[in-house]
C-alpha cells in the first residue's frame, strides 16, 4: 500500500509538472482559443511600492479566482475578448475593484494596482480552493496586541503550540505541538525568510531552534501549517511548521524603550536607510536593533543579556527582478536557577523561585547573512534562488539530576559546539493550465551543510574546572534533494494537490575521545510523497483532506556508530477538516489528524545518547474560531485534543512522557490603528503525563496575559501583564531521578522551572 501511493503520487507530480513545463497551455482546444486574450497584473502595497503576495484577485463574469505570486504577480489567460471586472482581496488592506477592464483577442491587457493597509476586516476572508488556507497565517494584529518578550514567544500565535522556557531565558525554549513534546525543535521546523533555524545534531540535541536572534518588531508575517504534508518542507516538518518572514520595509523609524519588574529593561530601534526618492524607485533598506537585560524573578539573579542588530535591503530591478540582502548579528548570556524538585520545595529546603544549583547559565552567538533573488520569465513563470551562511557558537551549563552522579562535586554538565551552516534553496513556479482548467506547479531543489566543530559533553565544576569528558567530536552533515508540486483546479469547486520530494543525508562523526576510531560516513534517502484534496461545499464551506509522508529526524553521532538501523523512519500524517464562514464576521475551522511514525527518537542530550522509542500512534482534533464582534473588536479561541501513544510498550506502559493531551488559548483584542488597544488573552494546558505509566502527572495550568495601550501620532505607550492573575503555575516539568545533597537514596520525582508570576512591563514607543 505504501508503494503503490508513493509510486502514484511521484508519477502524478512529475506527470501535472511534464505539463507546465512542456507549453504554457498544455491541451488547448486551440482552435477555439488561440485567438483568446489574457489578462496579466501585479499588486502593490500603496507608499512603500512593495510586491504583495497572496492577494486573492476575482475575475468577472467568468467566476475565475486566483492568488499573487511572490512577486505580487497574476495572470489570467484564455479569455474571450469582452469587458470584464477585477476585485482585489487582501486581508488588512483595502478591498478593490476594477470595471470595465478590456480583453482583445490575440492581446494580453496589463495591469498595475496598488492597495492601501487598512484595519483588519473578517469579512475579507475568501473561503475559495485556489486561495490558500486563511488559518494559516498569522496576522500583524495578533502580533501587535499580544505580550511578547521574544520572537519565540510568537510561537504561542500557532494553535495548539504550548512553549516553556527552563534555563534563564537564554536557551531555546522546549515546545509541545500534536501530541509531542518537540523538545526544541525535533519535530517542528522553523526558518526565519528561508533561513533554517533548527539545528541538526545539536550538542544539547537533535533540532535545537533558538529563535532569539530575531527582533519582534520587525516579523512581517507568520505562516505555520502542521503535519508532513507539504513537498517544500523535509526535515523536522513531523508535527508542522512554522515560516517567519521579516519585513521587507518599515512605514516608519521608530525607538521603543520597555521597563518592568525583575530590573527588566529593553531598547529596540529601527531606522530607515533610504529616502522616499529610493522608495519610488522600489529600493528599500533598514536596520534594526535590540538590547535586553533582566535578573528574572527567581531568588538568584539570571543578569540574561541579549545582543540583536539586522539589516535588511531589497531593491526591484529591471526585467521584473528583485533582489534582497539580510544580514544579522546575536549574542546573549544568562545565569539560571535550573530545574527544582518537587520534595525539596515540599520540605523547605528551598522555595519555588530557589535553587539547589544556580551555577547554570550559558552564551550564545549566530551571524546570519542571506542573499535572495527572484525573477519573472516571459511565460508569467518565476524563479528565486537563495543562498544563506550561518556562524553559530553555544555553550550551556546544566545540573539534573544534582548529586547522583558526582557526590562529592555535583552533576554540572557543558554542552559546548560551533558550527557554519552553508545553504542553498531554488525553485522554479509556473502557471498553466490542464483541460481548460489552472494548473499550477512548483520545482525545487535544496542543500544544506553543517560542519560542527567540537560538539562537546563534559562534567565540569562552577563552570571553571573540567572534571572529565563524556563525549567529544565533529559533525559534518549534508542534505540535498528535489521536490515538485502541482496543484489542479479540477472542477470549479475542486482542486488537487499532489506532489513529492526526495531527500539525501550525508552524516559523519569523528570522535575525539577515541583514538582508534577513524571517521566514518553513513548515507541515507527517503522518498515523500503528498497528495491533497480541497472541496468547496459552498460559498460558505471548505472540505479538505491533507495526507502525506515524511520522516523523523536522526542525529549523526548515533548513526555513524550503529549503522545499519533505521535512519529515517517514514511518519504518515492524515488530516480531514472543514473551514466555514456561516456569517461574514464569523470563521470556524474544525479538523480531525492521525499521525503514525515507524521509530520515535528520544534526545537525552544531558546524557550524550539517543534512546530509541519503537513506533507511536498520535490521533487528534482540532477547533479554532474567529469573530470580528465590531469593527476593531475580534474574538478568538483554539482547542486542540491529542492522543499520544507507544505501539511497543505493554498495556499501561504506552504513555508518552509530556504529550500535551488538551490546550486553549484565546482571548478578546481591539485595535483601530490610533486611539486605545490592546487585548485580554488566556492559556490553558491540560494535566498529562510525566512518565510511560502516568504514575506521574506534568500539572497543568490556566494563565490570563493582558496589553493595553494608546497611539497618538507618533507616540505609542502603555503596557503588558503576564499571568495577571498571578497564579502558581510549573512551566518546564519533566520526571528525573536525582539525589539532593543529604539523601542516601536516589529520587524520581517531578523536577520543574516555575512559571513566571505576575509580571507588568511598560513601554513607549516614538515613530519618526
Amino acid at each position: 500500500m505504501k508503494n503503490n501511493l508513493l509510486q502514484a503520487s511521484m508519477a502524478l507530480a512529475m506527470w501535472l509538472f511534464f505539463i507546465l513545463s512542456s507549453s504554457a497551455n498544455p491541451l488547448d482546444e486551440r482552435n477555439n482559443r488561440v485567438h483568446n486574450g489574457s489578462i496579466n497584473g501585479q499588486i502593490t502595497e500603496a507608499g512603500t511600492g512593495l510586491e504583495l503576495t497572496g492577494v486573492t484577485v476575482r475575475l468577472e463574469p467568468a467566476g475565475r479566482y486566483t492568488t499573487t505570486n511572490a512577486l505580487g504577480f497574476f495572470s489570467f489567460s484564455n479569455l474571450p475578448a469582452g469587458g470584464y471586472s477585477l476585485t482585489f482581496n487582501y486581508v488588512g488592506f483595502e478591498t478593490k475593484t476594477m470595471t470595465d477592464v478590456n480583453v482583445r483577442d490575440s492581446e494580453t491587457t496589463v495591469l498595475r494596482i496598488s492597495l492601501a493597509a487598512t484595519a483588519v476586516d473578517l469579512k475579507d476572508v475568501e473561503i475559495k480552493t485556489s486561495v490558500a488556507q486563511p488559518f494559516q497565517s498569522i496576522s500583524a494584529l495578533d502580533i501587535r496586541t499580544r505580550p511578547f518578550a521574544t520572537s519565540q514567544d510568537v510561537l504561542r500565535l500557532v494553535p495548539g503550540l504550548f512553549i516553556a522556557q527552563h534555563a534563564g531565558g537564554g536557551k531555546a525554549e522546549q515546545m509541545f505541538l500534536r501530541g509531542f513534546d518537540i523538545d526544541h525543535g525535533t519535530d517542528i521546523n522553523l526558518t526565519v525568510d528561508g533561513l533554517p533555524v533548527n539545528m541538526v545534531s545539536h550538542a544539547h540535541g537533535q533540532g535545537y531552534a533558538d529563535l532569539h536572534f530575531v527582533i519582534p518588531e520587525i516579523i512581517g508575517n507568520v505562516e505555520f501549517k502542521k503535519g508532513p504534508y507539504y513537498a517544500d518542507a523535509g526535515d523536522f516538518t513531523t508535527a508542522g511548521l512554522v515560516r517567519f518572514k521579516t519585513a521587507d520595509a518599515l512605514d516608519n523609524s521608530f525607538l521603543k524603550v520597555e521597563g518592568g519588574q525583575f530590573a527588566t529593561a529593553r531598547a529596540v530601534g529601527g531606522f530607515n536607510l533610504l529616502g522616499d526618492n529610493a522608495a519610488r524607485r522600489n529600493r528599500h533598506a533598514y536596520l534594526a536593533s535590540e538590547v535586553f537585560y533582566s535578573d528574572g524573578y527567581f531568588d538568584s539573579p539570571q543578569q540574561f543579556r541579549r545582543l540583536n542588530l539586522f539589516g535588511k535591503y531589497n531593491a526591484t530591478l529591471e526585467n521584473e527582478q528583485r533582489i534582497t540582502l539580510s544580514a544579522s548579528a546575536f549574542q546573549s548570556s544568562w545565569d539560571a536557577s535550573g530545574q527544582i524538585p518537587e520534595r525539596a520545595v515540599a520540605n523547605g529546603l528551598i522555595d519555588r523561585f530557589g535553587a539547589i544549583d544556580d551555577n547554570e547559565g550559558g552564551i550564545t552567538s549566530r551571524y546570519n547573512f542571506n542573499f535572495e533573488h527572484m525573477r519573472m520569465l516571459k511565460n508569467n513563470s518565476l524563479i528565486k534562488n537563495q543562498l544563506y551562511y550561518s556562524n553559530y557558537a553555544f555553550e550551556l551549563f546544566s545540573n539534573f539530576t544534582f548529586f547522583l552522579n558526582e557526590p562529592a562535586n555535583g552533576d554540572e554538565i557543558r554542552q559546548k559546539e560551533r558550527r557554519n551552516i552553508f545553504g542553498y534553496n531554488g525553485s522554479f513556479q509556473t502557471e498553466s493550465q490542464l483541460g481548460g482548467k489552472r494548473l499550477f506547479g512548483e520545482l525545487g531543489i535544496f542543500f544544506r551543510n553543517d560542519d560542527v566543530n567540537d560538539n562537546e559533553l563534559s562534567r565540569t565544576v562552577q563552570r571553571n574546572f573540567t572534571q572529565y569528558p563524556i563525549a567529544l567530536g565533529d559533525v559534518k552533515e549534508t542534505n540535498i534533494g528535489a521536490y515538485a508540486s502541482a496543484t489542479w483546479e479540477i472542477a470549479p469547486r475542486l482542486s488537487l494537490n499532489t506532489g513529492a520530494r526526495f531527500d539525501f543525508f550525508r552524516f559523519a562523526y569523528e570522535d575525539q575521545l577515541d583514538s582508534l576510531y577513524e571517521p566514518a560516513q553513513v548515507t541515507a534517502s527517503i522518498f515523500s510523497p503528498k497528495l491533497n484534496l480541497y472541496y468547496d461545499l459552498n460559498r460558505s464551506v471548505r472540505l479538505y483532506a491533507n495526507s502525506g509522508y515524511g520522516f523523523h529526524s536522526n542525529d549523526a553521532r548515533v548513526v555513524v556508530p550503529q549503522d545499519g538501523q533505521q535512519i529515517l523512519p517514514k511518519a504518515l500524517g492524515v488530516d480531514v477538516g472543514a473551514i466555514f464562514k456561516p456569517a461574514p464576521a464569523l470563521l470556524f475551522n474544525v479538523a480531525a489528524w492521525y499521525l503514525a511514525l515507524d521509530q520515535e527518537f528520544v534526545y537525552v542530550g544531558d546524557e550524550g545518547v539517543v534512546e530509541p522509542g519503537g513506533k507511536t500512534t498520535r490521533y487528534g482534533a482540532d477547533f479554532s474560531a474567529r469573530l470580528q464582534l465590531l469593527r476593531y473588536l475580534f474574538a478568538d479561541t483554539d482547542v486542540t485534543y491529542s492522543h499520544a501513544r507507544s505501539n511497543d510498550e505493554p498495556e499501561g506502559a504506552q504513555y508518552i512522557p509530556l504529550a500535551p493531551e488538551w490546550t486553549g488559548t484565546g482571548g478578546l483584542s481591539w485595535d483601530k490603528g490610533r486611539g486605545l488597544y490592546g487585548s485580554l488573552r488566556f492559556r490553558y494546558l491540560g494535566d498529562r503525563a510525566a512518565n510511560e505509566d502516568n504514575s506521574l502527572i506534568a500539572e497543568g495550568y490556566f494563565l490570563l496575559d493582558a496589553v493595553a495601550g494608546w497611539k497618538k501620532g507618533n507616540l505609542d505607550f502603555g503596557f503588558s501583564v503576564q499571568n495577571l492573575l498571578n497564579r502558581e503555575w510549573k512551566e518546564a516539568q519533566f520526571e528525573t531521578e536525582s539525589r539532593l545533597k543529604d539523601e542516601p537514596e536516589p529520587v524520581a520525582d517531578i523536577h520543574y522551572t516555575p512559571g513566571t508570576p505576575f509580571f507588568v512591563k511598560g513601554f513607549v514607543t516614538f515613530s519618526f
